[in-house]
């Protein structure tokens, strides 16, 4: 899945600036192409240790269908902050995902790390789209399914 994320991004052709520590420099990224993640929705990927080079963080978009839903998961480790830009979300959350939001576009969303989720799309007619920001550079690999929630909601 990783090699498949890079290959989809256009990489500046700019020379690492050798003045920082790190050789790190600044980076133009264009969004990659969309893809399925192990939690069942559509994302399209931003900022990454794939497309960047980035070591604590990545950015991409996440859309949720009408209808749609993502599987029960949590990310190992990892905190996610989530911005809503359209469409009326709404997660399921804790242990055993007892507690419940609704997110509106303009709401800013934390959720901890290893904290257990399932957010779902409760509209018939239209998609959500939200921007978000998680600790893990590589968006995949922290992805941890709860196939034993799924069927709580």
């Amino acid at each position: 899945m990783t090699q498949q994320i890079a290959d989809n991004f256009t990489r500046d052709t700019v020379a690492p600036d050798t003045s920082t520590p790190t050789g790190a420099t600044c980076r133009l990224v264009r969004a990659g192409d969309q893809f399925q993640g192990k939690q069942g929705l559509q994302y399209t990927p931003g900022i990454s240790a794939e497309s960047a080079g980035a070591k604590g963080i990545h950015l991409q978009f996440v859309t949720i269908p009408p209808g749609g839903r993502a599987k029960a998961h949590k990310h190992q480790s990892h905190e996610t902050a989530i911005y809503a830009l359209n469409g009326t979300s709404c997660m399921w959350y804790g242990e055993h995902l007892e507690h419940h939001y609704e997110i509106r576009p303009g709401d800013f969303l934390y959720i901890p790390a290893d904290m257990p989720h399932l957010p779902y799309n409760p509209s018939a007619t239209e998609s959500c789209v939200a921007l978000i920001a998680r600790t893990d550079p590589n968006e995949q690999e922290s992805v941890v399914l709860l196939p034993h929630l799924d069927a709580i909601h």
